[in-house]
């Protein structure tokens, strides 16, 4: 395929349409004081208190050390709380806050606007199609799904 525009290349296209959804959540998100990663990381030890720090990695898709910087910035946000791992004294396990509860709740809607917005015109079938279809890219590119 010959192309001469960078929009054209579906690399490029994916890239540039997962920039503008996470810059629409970040702006949606800057109230309350954090970045939609720090916000899908702390989604994710809301829905699995005591989850250790390599597992929100491995989940998150994102290298120990990146992950290890964002668990810390929720700390000092008092979203999260770290206990030492009664089987691993090298691990963490992580815990939501009230305030971080409370910051999951009061946020949720506002990633499913972000989402909603970007997939109008979309019929229901459109969607899981797409959805289908960016699972199989993602398995290809030799990730897995942690769901």
């Amino acid at each position: 395929m010959s192309s001469s525009s960078p929009q054209e290349f579906l690399g490029f296209l994916l890239g540039s349409t997962h920039r503008r959804i996470s810059n629409a959540f970040a702006r949606a998100l800057k109230p309350f004081g954090i970045t939609p990663e720090q916000w899908s990381i702390l989604l994710m030890v809301c829905g699995r208190e005591g989850i250790n720090q390599k597992e929100v990695a491995a989940a998150a898709a994102k290298d120990q050390p990146t992950t290890a910087r964002i668990v810390e910035l929720l700390q000092k946000k008092g979203f999260i709380r770290k206990t030492a791992s009664p089987t691993d004294r090298r691990a963490f396990q992580l815990y939501a806050t009230e305030t971080g509860r409370a910051l999951i709740e009061n946020t949720s809607s506002l990633e499913q606007q972000t989402i909603d917005a970007a997939v109008q015109g979309l019929s229901p079938a459109k969607l899981e199609e797409l959805r289908s279809m960016l699972k199989l890219l993602y398995h290809n590119t030799g990730n897995t799904l942690q769901e």
